[in-house]
């Protein structure tokens, strides 16, 4: 998701200061992780809140988008794929820690996927090749011995 900078009417309070401090507590350890992520605040077409967690400089692709549109807060990630939406900020806090969470996760799930695949390989494909090779090695070996 790209994040299009426009020119903001003054004096719009967007957030109230509890909203920010519950969303920032939230997402204080990936701000400060020191990988240069920052968040920013802005509106939809329609005027309601939007708070960006934006990736490290010079790209700042959006990371995570928390919206509060009429009384529900909705949780999206980078792509605008929907990941959580409630009336409570704190639940959707807590959905957003763990989705910033989740990239180490999804790293080792894929990890072992690749283990267990590879493993597969050999011992459904490889391992009968290399005995249908032995077999074969047996039965050529005393020939093979009369040529020596």
């Amino acid at each position: 998701m790209s994040v299009v900078a426009f020119e903001r009417k003054r004096n719009q309070v967007l957030w109230s200061e509890a909203e920010l401090d519950t969303i920032a507590a939230a997402l204080n350890v990936s701000i400060a992780s020191g990988e240069g992520r920052s968040w920013e605040t802005g509106i939809t077409e329609k005027g309601d809140a939007q708070l960006y967690l934006l990736g490290p400089l010079p790209d700042q692709a959006c990371e995570l988008c928390v919206s509060r549109i009429g009384g529900r807060y909705i949780l999206e990630d980078g792509s605008g794929q929907l990941l959580f939406e409630h009336q409570s900020l704190a639940l959707v806090a807590l959905h957003a820690k763990a989705a910033m969470r989740s990239s180490w996760s999804g790293l080792v799930a894929r990890v072992a996927l690749l283990w267990c695949t590879i493993r597969y390989m050999i011992h459904d494909r490889l391992e009968p090749l290399l005995t249908e090779s032995e077999e074969m090695l047996v039965h050529l070996a005393p020939q093979l011995a009369a040529f020596a």
